[in-house]
């Protein structure tokens, strides 16, 4: 049975035991952990804290659909709060500090049983610097953090992006190709795939056999990657919702709408109203 849950990423602006208890009144059965400032920024998360947010998914009845370890706003770096530091930054302390993260991040979830962690797919190609070349560095990068993942049995799932080094299904593909080991997959997000083209309803059954886990936002027609309440772009969520059900899948599918963090209760209400019916009604017709 496929499930919803909501990122926390769009509740920036309260602690972590107050985001889940309002998306629990609105409905939702789990949420992506932020790791991340200001609810579980692993590298100074306390005992006490890590009990504090155990003890708010118990009493509001939820659990964890993922571990957000892409966005770092707790470094600020000012070209992109988000993406850096890459793992294909030029200098290789500052990419240390993303290995080091998200090592971290890994037993963050192994504590708290979570099935995951997401990552970013690289980072941004450096000026000068070929596609070719920033995927090996990506993938030695990556090593120890596998290395981690297999000895704690925690999946890292890469997350492809536009304009990061990983953007399109043929470039996971590739990506995959130099990778030997089941704790790689793939956090296929909905709107992402859309904004490079490659058709979500297609893409679904292409890439199944890596998938682990759904991001879930809408997007402009004019495929420009900003993200929207479902409902407010161009996607065709049935039909999207309706590919992933006939793959078999059976975990979660995460809401991202971290763009909302002035009204989050809103925009989690509103996606769960429109996106909950269609995977109902999927789910009930599928066998």
């Amino acid at each position: 049975m496929i499930q919803l849950a909501f990122s926390t990423n769009a509740y920036l602006k309260f602690p972590f035991e107050e985001a889940v208890r309002r998306l629990a009144a609105i409905g939702y059965q789990g949420v992506e952990i932020m790791a991340d400032v200001p609810h579980a920024w692993p590298a100074c998360l306390l005992d006490e804290q890590k009990n504090a947010i155990r003890e708010a998914l118990t009493r509001n009845n939820l659990r964890i659909s993922n571990v957000n370890a892409f966005m770092m706003n707790a470094i600020s770096d000012h070209r992109q709060k988000y993406w850096h530091p890459s793992w294909i930054e030029p200098d290789l302390h500052y990419r240390q500090i993303r290995i080091d993260h998200t090592i971290r991040s890994l037993a963050l979830a192994k504590e708290l049983g979570a099935p995951h962690i997401t990552t970013e797919p690289g980072g941004p190609v450096e000026k000068g610097c070929s596609w070719s070349a920033a995927l090996k560095l990506f993938v030695e990068m990556l090593k120890p953090v596998i290395e981690h993942a297999e000895k704690i049995n925690v999946p890292l799932l890469i997350e492809p992006e536009p304009d990061l080094l990983i953007e399109r299904a043929d470039q996971f593909e590739e990506f995959m190709q130099h990778i030997d080991s089941p704790m790689v997959g793939l956090n296929f997000d909905i709107g992402h795939f859309f904004c490079v083209s490659d058709d979500p309803v297609t893409t679904v059954p292409r890439l199944a056999r890596y998938t682990k886990h759904y991001h879930l936002e809408d997007i402009a027609a004019s495929r420009v990657h900003h993200h929207l309440i479902p409902g407010e772009g161009a996607i065709d969520f049935q039909a999207t919702l309706a590919a992933i059900a006939r793959t078999g899948y059976s975990g979660w599918i995460t809401i991202e709408l971290y763009p909302y963090v002035d009204d989050p209760d809103e925009a989690a209400r509103k996606a769960r109203e429109r996106i909950q019916p269609l995977l109902d009604g999927i789910q009930s017709q599928t066998p």
